[in-house]
């Protein structure tokens, strides 16, 4: 009994000690460009519960999620990964695996984060749970040339599919073996700048920078080879200016249509899927460069270039149509849903604010000062392909 009465004031010292018990499905994080940290926000609450620091450059920052949505993996501009435990609010692991970096993906069952690299050019794969370095693909498109690797996104088999900007190439790579990969390469066009997937799993899309059209490989049947389609999107004859690169990654699917940005035009361009056919331009205020769906894919949010990066306009599925115009703050870097799409978070980096709009009335219903955020990843994305 005197044992017994000893520790029970030590169980409950520790239960006071211990973080406040909460699921991670309502969870996620908002990188501080300027600053090197995190913070980590709880989504029904719309507001941050803690705070991370000292991770280095997250000037291009980007994060995928653990299968359970308790680990974050942020990959910096400056080449390190750092796996952060959203629980316990710490930074667990942090390596320095390249020295310019562009983004990371996390293999289909969970066990290995890759980084996709500018210097030198290629991808590195990690175990998940150690971030012990296992294999790498070095990005090199002919003998003695590397070229910067683009718009990573994990398919399903345990592979990955990525662009090389210099090379003209999409590049399949296996792990079903993680020590001894296996890649696929495919001609693909003139400066592939960015990827996607669609979100079954079955087509990349590769957007070129270097001529008009885009790249399209069906996953399905790889040995087909990569095709290029939508011959008439992008630049066009005229070479307009373009201020900001979109991100293919912020490409919608809704129903049976695509809705991705023009490059350099004011305009959302609608591709039909069955077809992979344009099916129309829908006008916007600016230069698109997120160009995203409300989950249930009646909406579409879109986000713009300088000199309109503080507009958001909201696109409706059904008339393709532009229904709403928002001014959230100044230079508006990136949104997202939660998970079931009744909220949208924006981040607006030069007002040193995250805004969040109810998507279905268009009313600001929260917000917080955060030091210049940009990028907003909620821990829904763990159960999602091709991020």
């Amino acid at each position: 009994m005197r044992t017994l009465f000893f520790l029970v004031p030590l169980f409950f010292l520790a239960a006071c000690s211990s973080p406040p018990l909460r699921g991670t499905g309502d969870l996620g994080i908002v990188i501080e460009r300027a600053s090197g940290g995190l913070s980590l926000v709880d989504t029904s609450a719309r507001a941050p519960y803690a705070q991370i620091s000292g991770l280095g450059d997250l000037s291009h920052a980007s994060a995928v999620y653990s299968r359970d949505g308790r680990y974050a993996f942020v990959f910096g501009r400056d080449g390190a990964i750092s796996r952060i435990d959203l629980l316990t609010a710490t930074v667990v692991k942090r390596v320095q695996q390249s020295g310019n970096a562009i983004g990371g993906s996390i293999s289909q069952d969970g066990k290995i984060v890759v980084a996709q690299n500018y210097t030198p050019g290629g991808i590195k794969a990690f175990d998940a749970e150690t971030l012990e370095l296992l294999s790498e693909v070095p990005a090199e498109y002919a003998p003695g040339k590397f070229s910067k690797v683009v718009g990573l996104a994990d398919i399903p088999g345990q592979r990955f599919a990525y662009a090389l900007f210099d090379g003209g190439e999409i590049w399949v790579s296996d792990f079903s073996d993680p020590k001894n990969p296996k890649t696929q390469r495919f001609p693909a066009g003139n400066q592939p700048y960015d990827g996607m997937v669609t979100p079954d799993g079955r087509y990349f899309l590769a957007g070129l920078y270097g001529e008009d059209g885009i790249a399209l490989l069906d996953l399905w049947q790889p040995e087909k080879g990569a095709r290029k389609i939508l011959s008439g999107y992008g630049r066009g004859e005229e070479k307009l200016p373009v201020y900001k690169m979109p991100h293919l990654r912020g490409w919608t699917v809704a129903g049976n249509r695509a809705y991705l940005p023009a490059i350099g035009h004011h305009e959302v361009l609608v591709v039909d899927t069955d077809t992979w056919k344009e099916a129309g331009r829908i006008p916007v205020k600016g230069q698109p460069v997120f160009v995203m769906a409300r989950p249930d894919g009646r909406q579409i949010w879109v986000n713009f270039a300088f000199p309109d990066y503080s507009e958001i306009q909201v696109i409706d599925t059904l008339t393709n149509q532009v229904i709403q115009n928002l001014s959230p703050g100044k230079a508006i870097l990136h949104m997202e849903f939660t998970p079931r799409g009744e909220a949208v978070w924006v981040s607006a980096r030069d007002s040193n604010q995250v805004v969040i709009y109810d998507t279905q009335s268009f009313a600001r219903i929260g917000g917080f000062t955060v030091p210049a955020p940009s990028g907003i990843f909620f821990t829904s994305r763990a159960a999602r392909i091709g991020l």
